[in-house]
């Protein structure tokens, strides 16, 4: 039996507001972006030393579609960043909204400039560390930064961790992985410095067209077969979405701890790839910096009133409550590095993605943890099946969920009403006013 002891704190309330949101990556910037515009008070924690979560700290180097090819799709939000970035000229894109290289210092400022303009208040290093919680109501949010711990009370609770932690604590129901439990591999990405661009894209031969050579040679210490590669971030920089850390749980800090260190050693073995096949372009390439944080692609997913799920994407489902509509491909990445499950990848990326102008919609009951009155989900832990959780966790779909929840909870916190009683028309005329692509509301 693991010995316990009782800790017991007398801690200071700090914030009462009216909407608390846990995280500050995408999902939640929009959250309080939306809420603050709203007028009513916002107090968001960010655990790093910058908003974006893994676009930033993360080094994640590209966004992925803003648009389903005639749409631009994550209206709102994801234009703000999409257009505040094109007017710094560090957009490398793009084929019609599709895949946008991240300028990370870039965006980190226009983070910050939105931020402060909204009058939202916020804390960087600072980490969520408990909840108290009773008959579906979130009470208080406990927070430990350097000054110590503190309390904060809010009407309203959002979720923005990208882990469900906050919910989960509270104890909201949720999923994680497959039957099994498994969820796919993260990554550790990294920035690149003193890479051709124009002899790179006059040799458009895939990042992974000689794997199966270095393979054979020895380079790697796995056989990874699913390599996204090198992204444009700069006139000479690349953000490389390299290697995978099989087996990773991103709710467990010792799980974390042992990916970070295999990832760090194992991504100069890429450095040694590119040079060795792709020498026009990478003949004096580096790896200049790895991510502060790990590339988490999934772990839990709370329930909520309903579960988005892969008919609604077979169907391009259209929803009553819908919050917005979306369209990547369910990209679930190989939970091992065996070729059977490569290929499984290979069809199911292939089957499941859209024509253009195909999209799916985002009902805002998936936002809403089942049994709560004043808690919200926003992200990559909304209530959705493993399947389409794998299209809808990339950074513009967070956008779309994270305003439509700061935008309920700023109508929850203004009627005194639980979050599944919103009305419904009223948040989609909010959001439509926000800049919302919303046909069918």
């Amino acid at each position: 039996m693991t010995a316990e002891i009782h800790f017991n704190r007398r801690i200071p309330i700090r914030h009462n507001v009216d909407v608390f949101i846990a995280g500050g990556g995408p999902a939640g910037v929009a959250a309080a972006l939306a809420a603050a515009r709203s007028g009513v008070s916002v107090f968001l924690i960010e655990g790093q030393g910058c908003f974006g979560g893994m676009g930033t700290s993360g080094l994640i180097p590209a966004f992925m579609r803003f648009g389903d090819g005639i749409h631009f799709l994550a209206e709102g939000v994801g234009r703000e960043i999409y257009e505040g970035l094109k007017q710094e000229a560090t957009l490398y894109d793009d084929r019609v909204h599709d895949v946008v290289g991240i300028d990370v210092e870039a965006l980190k400022r226009l983070y910050d400039l939105l931020m402060e303009q909204s009058g939202a208040q916020f804390s960087f290093f600072t980490q969520l560390v408990g909840v108290e919680a009773a008959n579906g109501v979130v009470k208080t949010a406990v927070c430990a930064a350097k000054s110590g711990l503190f309390a904060v009370e809010a009407r309203v609770f959002i979720d923005a961790t990208g882990d469900g932690d906050l919910a989960a604590w509270a104890g909201a129901p949720y999923e994680k992985g497959d039957e099994q439990g498994r969820m796919m591999p993260g990554t550790l990405c990294g920035l690149w410095a003193n890479f051709d661009w124009e002899k790179r894209n006059a040799q458009p031969i895939p990042d992974d067209h000689y794997l199966e050579q270095a393979f054979e040679e020895g380079i790697f210490s796995i056989p990874d077969r699913h390599l996204p590669g090198m992204f444009r971030t700069g006139k000479d920089t690349a953000g490389g979405n390299l290697l995978h850390t099989f087996g990773v749980d991103g709710t467990d800090e010792r799980s974390l701890t042992e990916a970070m260190l295999w990832g760090r050693k194992v991504i100069l073995e890429y450095e040694t790839y590119y040079r060795r096949y792709f020498p026009d372009a990478f003949a004096e390439a580096h790896m200049v910096a790895t991510g502060a944080v790990l590339g988490i692609r999934e772990s839990r997913r709370i329930l909520g009133d309903y579960v988005l799920n892969l008919q609604d994407f077979l169907a391009k489902a259209v929803f009553a409550d819908e919050i917005g509509r979306y369209c990547y491909p369910v990209d679930i990445h190989p939970l091992t590095s065996d070729a059977q499950e490569y290929e499984r990848f290979s069809e199911e990326y292939a089957r499941l993605r859209y024509q253009p102008g195909d999209s799916y919609g985002i009902p805002y009951r998936i936002l809403t943890p089942r049994g709560f009155d004043n808690l919200l989900t926003a992200g990559r832990c909304v209530s959705a099946d493993r399947i389409i959780q794998g299209s809808l966790r990339v950074m513009p779909g967070c956008y779309l969920t994270g305003q439509a929840a700061g935008m309920a909870a700023a109508i929850a916190a203004g009627r005194d009403c639980a979050v599944s009683a919103v009305p419904v028309k009223e948040l989609q005329h909010k959001l439509i006013e926000f800049g919302a692509y919303l046909p069918n509301a």
